[in-house]
C-alpha cells in the first residue's frame, strides 16, 4: 500500500474506522492491537509487549489477550472491510455456547484465520509460539486448541446465511466478505462492491 494500512481509506474512510464499527455492531467495545501508527484518537490501543514488537498479529493477539479482563476476544483485521457485524456475534455466541478455544469461519470449504474468537485461556500457548518464533496464527491457533484438548471450531458460512442466521448489510453474497484489502487493485474493487450495492436516491 505504501503507508500504514490502518490509515488507508475505504469508502471515505480510514480502514481502522471501518473495522471498528464492524465490532461495534457486533455489540462489543472495539481495542486496537499491533498497531505501526498512532491511532490512539480511534479507540484504546494495546501496545504490544516490548519484547514482542513487530513480530505481526499474533503478537498483537497475545498482548490483547493479555490485556482483557473478558473470557474471550474476538479479532479482525483492518484489511477485511466487507466482514458483516453479524457474522462476529455469530461467532462470539457460538464460542461461548460451546465453550471452543477458538472459533473460526469457513468458506467454500477452507477455514479462515479472521475472524476469529480466542479464549484466555489459549494465551501461554500462543505465546509460546510467538517466542519461539513460529508466528503464524493459524498453525498456533491449532496448537492451543489441542494442547488444551479443547474444541477448535470451524464454521460453515453458507448454513449460516441460507438459514438467516448471518447476513451482509449491503446484501453482498458470503463469498465476497473474505475479500482480503492487500494492495490497490483489491481496494478499488471492494469499494466497487460497496457501491454496487447501494441503493440509488
Amino acid at each position: 500500500m505504501g503507508e500504514d494500512k490502518a490509515l488507508v481509506k475505504f469508502a471515505g474512510q480510514p480502514l481502522i474506522v471501518r473495522a471498528l464499527g464492524i465490532l461495534r455492531e457486533a455489540g462489543l467495545q472495539p481495542s486496537i492491537a499491533g498497531a505501526r501508527s498512532n491511532l490512539g484518537s480511534f479507540a484504546q490501543v494495546v501496545e504490544d509487549l516490548v519484547t514482542q514488537t513487530g513480530q505481526g498479529p499474533l503478537a498483537g493477539i497475545c498482548s490483547a489477550l493479555a490485556a482483557t479482563a473478558t473470557p474471550r476476544a474476538a479479532f479482525i483485521p483492518v484489511d477485511l472491510p466487507l466482514l458483516p457485524s453479524s457474522l462476529i456475534s455469530y461467532l462470539l455466541h457460538y464460542a461461548t455456547v460451546t465453550g471452543a478455544v477458538v472459533t473460526v469461519p469457513a468458506i467454500n470449504g477452507f477455514a479462515q484465520t479472521f475472524p476469529v474468537v480466542i479464549h484466555r485461556s489459549a494465551l501461554p500457548i500462543l505465546q509460546s509460539q510467538l517466542e519461539s518464533s513460529n508466528r503464524g496464527c493459524f498453525s498456533a491457533f491449532q496448537l492451543a486448541a489441542t494442547t488444551l484438548n479443547q474444541p477448535f471450531a470451524v464454521l460453515p458460512v453458507e448454513p449460516l446465511v441460507q438459514s438467516g442466521q448471518i447476513s451482509h448489510p449491503d446484501g453482498l453474497p458470503a463469498a465476497l466478505w473474505f475479500l482480503n484489502v492487500n494492495g490497490r487493485h483489491d481496494l478499488a474493487r471492494a469499494e466497487a462492491l460497496v457501491s454496487a450495492s447501494l441503493p440509488v436516491s
